[in-house]
């Protein structure tokens, strides 16, 4: 049953808020990178090796976010005199710090690039954690716990317009400078539309693990450590499997299709498959083994990748991007909602774990792709076998994800 009052905002509103603010942060704070890095490339203001330390700069800012949401509880426990401030109020804190970072790379200040994605990396960990969880238990509350789904439709939005737009700057020849600024603006504006939503709430910062509702149908059965690890270290094999293709689309569709009209239209085309796989999670009828719905996904990422690899054509980077994009929030969103089922008291702090993980596969990656770059003919070749070692490892959750299906069955739902 549905527990609001009269001036509390709806399943929409809350909905639509947690949407702009992944949005916000991870599509723009994290993911504006990959369709800016072209013209950064162009601009000579950076070369390859230095873009995979600047992704894995923002990488480890994002790991390190979510691991500071996982030891919160820690953390207030020790220093009792923080303030128990909501978890709407950090999500309002790192909406604004993503827009300000953002403004801040179009300074013509390499030195401090590194030290600006990661500090970008933090903040759009914390906002992911946290508005994860405000927005899944509210919902819960609310009795629409599936509309979680919609939040991480977000990314993928925020991916498609970010596309868009470097694209025509691409076309109008603008520098990577004025794509920051653009982007930064950008930001401040789509968090203006939800700042009032964005007002409070029951989640707070507690010495205890915050109060979540429970998923419907959580298990009362004890889980396990051993359980808990390979579940949460198969989901950080996702971080890594995605990271490369995502990093490097358009710098590897250009090396494949030189002078193709189509090239900066493979990154918006991930977007779309983002959300429209996030859209598509909540479609899912209830009573599903959750790890069975992501090894899934983890297949068809894989399938995404081998795809570009089979056919380096314009049809097959298409097909590939929608592919790797479909299960990218997707497998948040049910990787969080297994976390809900699983350990029901402490949600808030497994989801920052789980983040943590998933941020400890994606810095692995930028690097494997500078040592195969430099270790190998030629960077078609370092793409591809790095890619190769993408799919490989998806393959591998995929099939983790399956055996835990059948070795920890679900035993009430």
């Amino acid at each position: 049953m549905s527990r609001t009052t009269p001036s509390s905002p709806g399943a929409w509103p809350i909905a639509m808020a947690g949407l702009v603010s992944l949005a916000v942060a991870m599509g723009i704070g994290r993911f504006a990178f990959t369709p800016i890095l072209p013209m950064m490339l162009n601009d000579g203001v950076v070369d390859l090796p230095g873009a995979s330390w600047l992704a894995s700069a923002n990488y480890l800012g994002y790991m390190l976010g979510a691991l500071l949401c996982t030891l919160q509880p820690w953390l207030w426990a020790r220093f009792r005199w923080l303030p128990a401030l909501a978890y709407s109020t950090l999500v309002r804190a790192g909406l604004v710090a993503t827009g300000v970072l953002t403004l801040a790379m179009a300074l013509q200040l390499p030195g401090v690039w590194p030290g600006l994605r990661f500090a970008a990396g933090i903040t759009s960990g914390v906002v992911f954690v946290y508005t994860s969880g405000w927005c899944l238990s509210t919902l819960a509350r609310l009795g629409v716990p599936a509309m979680g789904g919609i939040i991480y439709a977000g990314p993928g939005l925020g991916i498609i317009v970010s596309g868009l737009l470097a694209s025509g700057m691409v076309a109008l020849h603008w520098t990577a400078a004025t794509g920051w600024l653009i982007f930064g603006v950008l930001a401040f504006g789509l968090s203006a539309t939800v700042w009032h939503i964005l007002r409070g709430g029951e989640e707070r910062l507690a010495p205890l693990a915050p109060r979540v509702a429970a998923a419907p149908g959580a298990s009362p059965v004890r889980h396990g450590h051993a359980e808990m690890t390979i579940f949460t270290l198969t989901y950080g094999l996702a971080g890594f499997g995605y990271i490369i293709t995502a990093t490097f689309l358009p710098v590897i569709a250009r090396a494949a299709l030189p002078g193709s009209a189509w090239l900066d239209l493979f990154w918006p085309i991930f977007g779309l498959g983002v959300t429209l796989g996030a859209l598509l999670a909540t479609r899912m009828p209830p009573g599903k083994d959750f790890r069975l719905l992501l090894a899934g996904c983890y297949f068809v990422q894989a399938v995404g990748i081998a795809t570009s690899l089979w056919s380096p054509s314009l049809a097959g980077f298409a097909i590939g991007s929608l592919l790797l994009g479909l299960p990218f929030t997707a497998i948040t969103f049910f990787a969080m909602q297994e976390v809900r089922r699983l350990k029901p008291a402490t949600a808030a702090s497994f989801m920052g774990l789980l983040s943590a993980t998933y941020g400890v596969g994606q810095i692995l990656g930028p690097p494997l792709v500078t040592l195969l770059l430099r270790h190998t003919p030629n960077a078609g070749a370092g793409f591809t076998l790095s890619l190769e070692i993408a799919a490989s490892t998806l393959l591998v959750g995929a099939g983790v994800y399956s055996w835990m299906a059948r070795a920890y069955p679900v035993l009430s739902r």
